[in-house]
């Protein structure tokens, strides 16, 4: 049996986090992930000597001073990270089906106002007043700034919806669209999400915006090496098969081997109906398992990951986002008839050269229904398996597709492909634990924001949650959901106070 003072069951961004803070302040540190490699949705994968991102095309928020710099400086990695900072007059350029300029969404408050009023002029009061607006709601959530504060602060803003407010500032539809253009960043639903997501997540951006060069997964591997560091334990090919309660707390997690570890503390960076689906407990009841179980999650995601011929594509210091329409929340309710409806295209950052790109990739939206034939069906490297014929069809014919929509906008991408390899729902299923392949876990709902809203703690006294099911998906809002599931342990105040004087040593 083995004994530490925490147990993190799963290594994506939240578990590492909780790991690099909680070891960091002299706790034991444990972390189980089932997978070959750590990190989640930080893994990457490389094809044909092309580093891909599973998760990570871009971060806000690492400009000095900023929030993730602030945490990341603490934590000890800031210093080490490979970043590339974004074109300043246009990180996000959003375009539409049958409309040839192309929008840019500008970093900084004033360069954001100043490059919109260029499509926009007379619009000047509008959007000062939405940038107004996304301060105010941001300085409602008191972690989001690094300072202490509760739950009243942000009340007033939580049943605020993102559409229904571009509405109400301007009449100008095509501003309002513009202003949604990059809501594949949370997977935007126009009657459901909440403003507060919208803001939390577009403002990280707009103060500053960044690639991590070489991939993501370098964000991951420096958490690990400070874990260990630190004297933390991380146990890959290892999965827990059950966490078992005895009385009002967790006793010990049984591993896929059969064995048994102890800790004082346990903390979940599965999604929460997972954890509760393994959690064997009478202190459970049923009516907060049902609750948990029952939360929607958001939609899937199609990637294509391109290998580009070398010297064909220039690298683009920005993210391009389509529509079909004119409508940017239409592409999330597709008609499969009709698809893609929308699409993002991140070309990654290398350090082999600046002028050309090596590979990039593009989302677009994939329900798990489109799955079905298949969803029996499970493949991981550790686990390999097969889909069939069927599957493979099914991705090349949705691959081509993609393609010639991406096409239309950029003459000749079809030329400058050498090879491409595809991630469905099930790939993000299988490797990343969500029930239906999940892009961004739960789903916020203005109209019912607290049943969407999961607390750290659960009833067990011990069992803690982490990740982006918490409070906000991304780097960004995992990293600060890791903070407060930390402070559990730690307490508010203390690693508050502790984050914000790192950045002065």
């Amino acid at each position: 049996m083995h004994n530490y003072d925490v147990i993190i069951i799963g290594s994506g961004l939240g578990g590492l986090v909780c790991g690099a803070i909680l070891s960091q302040n002299g706790y034991r540190v444990c972390i189980y992930e089932k997978n070959r490699q750590t990190g989640g949705c930080l893994q990457t994968y490389s094809r044909e000597k092309v580093i891909f991102d599973s998760g990570v095309h871009y971060i806000g928020g690492l400009a000095p001073g900023e929030n993730l710099y602030k945490v990341f400086k603490y934590i000890g990695i800031y210093d080490k990270l490979r970043l590339k900072r974004m074109d300043m007059d246009g990180f996000d350029h959003i375009s539409f089906e049958g409309d040839d300029v192309i929008y840019r969404l500008a970093q900084g408050e004033e360069n954001f106002i100043r490059t919109l009023l260029n499509y926009f002029p007379e619009e000047a009061i509008a959007l000062r007043a939405y940038c107004d607006k996304i301060n105010e709601v941001c300085s409602k959530f008191p972690l989001y700034n690094l300072r202490t504060g509760d739950y009243e602060e942000k009340r007033g803003i939580l049943q605020l919806n993102t559409a229904d407010y571009l509405r109400s500032i301007t009449n100008n539809e095509k501003l309002q669209q513009v202003l949604a253009g990059n809501n594949l960043l949370y997977a935007g639903v126009a009657h459901k999400t909440p403003f507060y997501v919208h803001a939390l997540v577009v403002n990280s951006y707009m103060k500053s915006s960044w690639k991590c060069v070489d991939g993501g997964s370098q964000i991951g591997k420096l958490l690990c090496r400070q874990i260990r560091a630190n004297g933390g334990d991380i146990i890959r090919n290892m999965a827990v098969t059950a966490i078992q309660g005895a009385g009002d707390a967790v006793d010990h997690i049984v591993l896929q081997d059969g064995t048994r570890a102890q800790a004082t503390h346990y903390i979940s960076n599965l999604h929460p109906a997972q954890t509760m689906a393994m959690t064997h407990s009478d202190a459970l009841r049923s009516a907060y398992r049902n609750r948990v179980q029952s939360l929607e999650n958001s939609v899937g995601a199609f990637v294509l990951n391109v290998v580009l011929k070398p010297g064909t594509f220039k690298y683009l210091n920005y993210n391009h986002y389509y529509h079909a329409t004119n409508n940017a929340w239409a592409g999330i309710d597709y008609d499969t008839s009709a698809w893609p409806q929308t699409y993002a295209m991140y070309v990654s950052a290398s350090s082999r050269h600046e002028t050309w790109a090596d590979c990039l990739s593009v989302m677009t939206y994939m329900r798990y229904e489109e799955m079905e034939p298949w969803q029996h069906t499970f493949n991981t490297v550790l686990q390999a398996g097969s889909r069939g014929a069927g599957y493979e069809a099914f991705k090349a014919q949705k691959a081509h597709l993609l393609i010639d929509c991406v096409a239309k906008q950029f003459p000749g991408f079809r030329d400058c492909i050498q090879s491409w390899y595809v991630a469905t729902p099930l790939s993000y299923r299988d490797y990343i634990g969500t029930g239906d392949g999940s892009m961004y876990g739960i789903a916020k709902d203005s109209a019912d924001p607290l049943r969407t809203m999961v607390s750290a703690r659960t009833k067990l006294s011990n069992l803690y949650l982490t990740g982006q099911n918490l409070n906000l998906h991304g780097i960004l809002g995992v990293t600060i959901s890791s903070v407060i599931t930390s402070a559990e342990l730690l307490g508010m105040d203390f690693l508050v106070d502790e984050i914000n004087q790192s950045i002065h040593t």
